[in-house]
């Protein structure tokens, strides 16, 4: 189990190097750099522009340190069960391509997803449906606010002896509603239902715990909350994916790979549990380290002690931009919102993409999402970030 450290974290700027007067609230698009990361970047160019002396364990290695860190990060007492991935989109269809062999399935069964869910989320299942005979039940956001407490009864409400699979994340990757992930893996398991969780708006930075959710995957691309390089991601795959079909059958996932003269021996046995999973050509020489640098440093820093960063960066703000008839989900625990990730829904009078625009024109980075604009600081933001947000706002908004 991650360790918790109870002291409050300052901020980390001076670990980035964000430019001066850029106000970068927008970590749920994509993650900047730490100094720390750029540097194993370079450090790995460095040393692969030569590649005399490499070793055919070289191709392994890398990726071993990664399985484990990230096991640390969600409580994952198995690296092995951990794939390397590409997206999102990939590490879904895994799951889409082998729910085929889940015990039960069969026609007319439904599939849980949560409304206005990510497009990796949904076109998974596009294809799989009409082959097994599915369909889609969608649970859509409450109208009336507070919103976070009625979307997860009804979530819950959703899953019966009929749901084959429930798709759903920690928190709402447009609004940071969060969903009550506990409750929801107990009422999978109840109805024999596989859950797969889409961790990407959320881990690394909300505390995530695989032992108490028991899912059956997570997913998660590293370019957001995991702060590392695009095209990189990492899935955790359980027992019920255990001897399952890949994607692509590479050469690296099979038994012995590493014995490069002996790769004409063709091997039909896949290496154990998640490896079968990973992506061809998943060594990523370059991209690895840089991962590897952000996951080290995200434990060290802990995702509990983000929250409480972030919680207390805002704190401030909200009552003001209340006053000019904006609206956010209250606190609620696991089913408020989460700190790191705010969906701000602006009055009825505002175009949300007009404030967007009118935002970045003044170098204040935030994404218009639907009727919200979605707020996303991180470590490397102070409160002269928070106040340029309120400024403009305020000049919009009154």
């Amino acid at each position: 189990m991650l360790a918790t450290d109870v002291r409050l974290l300052t901020a980390q700027t001076h670990l980035f190097t964000l430019p001066e007067g850029i106000h970068y609230l927008n970590c749920a698009t994509r993650a900047p750099f730490s100094k720390m990361v750029e540097k194993a970047g370079h450090d790995a160019l460095d040393h692969h522009a030569n590649p005399f002396g490499l070793r055919p364990d070289d191709f392994f290695s890398g990726a071993v340190r990664v399985r484990e860190l990230f096991s640390e990060l969600i409580n994952n007492a198995d690296p092995e069960r951990i794939a390397i991935i590409p997206s999102v989109s990939y590490g879904m269809a895994v799951v889409a391509r082998n729910l085929e062999r889940k015990p039960g399935i069969r026609p007319g069964q439904h599939i849980v997803l949560v409304g206005s869910e990510f497009p990796s989320d949904v076109y998974a299942w596009d294809r799989v449906c009409p082959e097994l005979g599915l369909t889609i039940t969608t649970v859509s956001i409450p109208n009336a606010f507070p919103k976070g407490a009625v979307w997860n009864e009804r979530l819950l409400e959703a899953i019966g002896p009929e749901t084959a699979l429930v798709v759903v994340p920690p928190i709402h990757w447009m609004y940071g509603i969060r969903f009550d992930l506990e409750a929801v893996g107990q009422r999978a398991r109840e109805v024999g239902a596989w859950l797969a969780i889409d961790g990407t708006q959320a881990i690394g930075a909300l505390p995530f715990d695989l032992a108490a959710v028991q899912p059956d995957a997570v997913i998660c691309a590293g370019y957001k909350w995991l702060m590392g390089p695009y095209s990189l991601g990492l899935a955790y795959y359980g027992p019920v994916f255990d001897d399952g079909i890949p994607l692509e059958e590479g050469w690296m996932n099979r038994l012995d790979s590493n014995q490069f003269h002996r790769l004409m021996d063709y091997q039909p046995t896949y290496r154990a549990k998640a490896y079968r999973y990973n992506v061809g050509e998943h060594t990523h020489f370059l991209q690895m380290p840089m991962l590897e640098a952000a996951l080290s440093q995200l434990l060290e820093w802990q995702p509990e002690r983000i929250q409480d960063y972030t919680k207390a960066l805002l704190a401030d703000a909200w009552p003001g931009l209340e006053r000019l008839g904006c609206r956010l989900e209250p606190e609620n625990g696991n089913r408020g919102r989460s700190h790191h990730l705010v969906g701000l829904w602006l009055p009825d009078h505002a175009d949300p993409m007009t404030v967007q625009q009118a935002l970045q024109s003044r170098n204040v980075s935030v994404s218009a999402r639907a009727r919200a604009l979605r707020i996303a600081p991180h470590l490397y933001n102070t409160s002269s970030d928070v106040e340029a947000l309120v400024e403009v706002l305020t000049d919009v908004l009154k």
